[in-house]
């Protein structure tokens, strides 16, 4: 004989009762979607979209703020545990060097980052990674250069260059990251002596952006510069004619001087485990895919292809030592360009 239980009199209304308090409290709990907040030194359009991505896979919305790096640091120090911020998003690993020194991000163990980000683009105590590559290279007008007149930073100190050469201002970290690589590999005597060469062989003061710097060469009021491959690239892109080429130095040598934009986790972010989520979804194919097409930076994952523009650049071999060197000796790097005249 089966047993049956019915529900009657109070006892009946009072179970319906705490079910129906149970059902109202729960439904708002469990459809409420998470929320994290990223700090961001990358303008809105290249970050939005990723984010967007991300909350219809996750579900996991993202609020945003961006301002330069050194405000967003300033700002994350003065928070301090009061942060609403879970993750850091910035470029150049000088700054994520700084920030992880300041005790601003915390160690990370995934190994889906450790699967998708190579280990020289990425903090050793897992308190950072690379999530983009950005490569700073020579750019020349081909009115003026003819390309195996090139060969390496270091040849651009040579008199031959003498009021042929343009440079971005030596305060951007994009030139102190170089410089500090440069140290890592040659000594200070040795770097100080090609910075104070292509002082030298600057034809005007320091310029304020890689675009300037590439617009003069394009003109002819020089010949040569270092940029970022995105500038070529966004340049290009607004006027194809201009006569600019590529060239990749230091190809027989240490391999192009390579760069990352990265994030890593606030030490004191409220929603840990959906920042890790943000880290490894932004290292995924799908979002390096999508950083690819909407800055035209080298994906940082080597399992994704370039796609056509980035390849029609030709190939090169990039510096693989660990780029937190750049950090590291950033502060010597500033240093040494101050005493060699670089401004």
């Amino acid at each position: 004989m089966s047993r049956s239980f019915i529900f009657s009199g109070h006892v009946g209304r009072w179970c319906s009762s705490f079910l129906l308090i149970v059902f109202l409290f729960a439904v708002p709990i469990s459809s409420q979607a998470e929320e994290i907040v990223v700090y961001s030194s990358r303008i809105e359009q290249l970050i939005k979209p990723l984010f967007d991505a991300f909350t219809k896979e996750t579900g996991i919305t993202v609020k945003f703020t961006t301002d330069k790096e050194g405000a967003l640091l300033t700002r994350l120090l003065a928070e301090g545990k009061r942060t609403p911020a879970d993750v850091l998003i910035t470029t150049d690993a000088g700054n994520l060097w700084e920030a992880a020194r300041n005790g601003l991000l915390k160690p990370v163990t995934s190994p889906v980052l450790q699967a998708n980000i190579p280990e020289n683009l990425q903090d050793p105590q897992g308190q950072w990674f690379g999530l983009t590559v950005r490569a700073r290279t020579i750019v020349y007008n081909t009115r003026k250069v003819k390309p195996e007149e090139l060969s390496t930073y270091a040849d651009l100190a040579d008199p031959k260059w003498k009021h042929r050469l343009c440079l971005r201002t030596s305060k951007k970290v994009y030139n102190q990251s170089l410089v500090a690589m440069m140290i890592a590999e040659l000594g200070e005597t040795e770097t100080e002596r090609i910075v104070k060469g292509w002082v030298d062989n600057l034809a005007t003061d320091p310029v304020a952006d890689d675009t300037l710097a590439l617009e003069f060469v394009a003109a002819g009021r020089c010949d040569v510069t270092l940029v970022n491959t995105y500038y070529y690239g966004r340049l290009m892109r607004e006027n194809p004619t201009l006569p600019l080429a590529i060239f990749w130095p230091n190809q027989a040598t240490t391999g192009v001087h390579i760069n990352v934009s990265g994030a890593g986790v606030i030490q004191y972010s409220k929603h840990g485990a959906a920042a890790v989520r943000l880290l490894e979804f932004l290292s995924s194919e799908q979002a390096q895919k999508l950083f690819v097409e909407l800055n035209m930076e080298y994906p940082a994952n080597p399992k994704v292809e370039y796609g056509e523009l980035l390849n029609s650049w030709g190939s090169f071999k990039g510096d693989p030592r660990s780029i937190v060197q750049a950090g590291e000796l950033q502060a010597d790097a500033v240093r040494l360009m101050d005493r060699a005249g670089y401004r």
